[in-house]
């Protein structure tokens, strides 16, 4: 009796997969250019101006648009933290991974200790106006990253 291991789809199927040249790597990294973090960081604070100012539009009271406000900057500072820390690192795999973890590390600690502070640092503290200014900011990144120059659109799935 023969032993014969079972073909699977991914070894059946033939790898389509092409390196590319140096040339072409340069010209897609000339029609793709990486975002800048600082970007994205600025387009979080500037939402965040935005919701609080939303915020005290909306219910009239100073106490509810700093809570808002202050939950974006706790979304907001860290991420600035964070892309500062990353933006020192090294560009070794191994070591930009450890960077990576330790400034994600960093990031949340930070966040938790401003979350904490919170009925501290904002008088009548709103806790509903914090997390919702918190959750704006923190959507604003994906935003961000769907409308930046240099993305281009696609319309679903098609073979070429």
């Amino acid at each position: 009796m023969k032993n014969i291991a079972p073909e699977t789809e991914a070894e059946a199927e033939e790898s389509d997969f092409k390196p590319l040249t140096a040339q072409e790597a340069q010209e897609w990294r000339r029609r793709h250019p990486a975002p800048s973090v600082w970007r994205l960081v600025a387009a979080q604070a500037l939402m965040g101006v935005v919701v609080a100012l939303v915020a005290w539009g909306v219910s009239g009271e100073r106490h509810v648009a700093w809570s808002a406000g202050y939950g974006a900057l706790a979304v907001v500072l860290p991420a600035a933290v964070f892309a500062r820390g990353m933006a020192r690192q090294r560009r070794v795999a191994g070591a930009a991974m450890v960077g990576f973890m330790g400034w994600e590390l960093v990031k949340i600690v930070l966040t938790i200790a401003m979350l904490a502070a919170a009925p501290l640092w904002v008088s009548q503290l709103s806790w509903l106006a914090l997390v919702v200014g918190m959750l704006v900011t923190m959507k604003t990144y994906w935003v961000a990253l769907l409308v930046r120059p240099g993305v281009r659109k696609t319309d679903g799935l098609r073979e070429e």
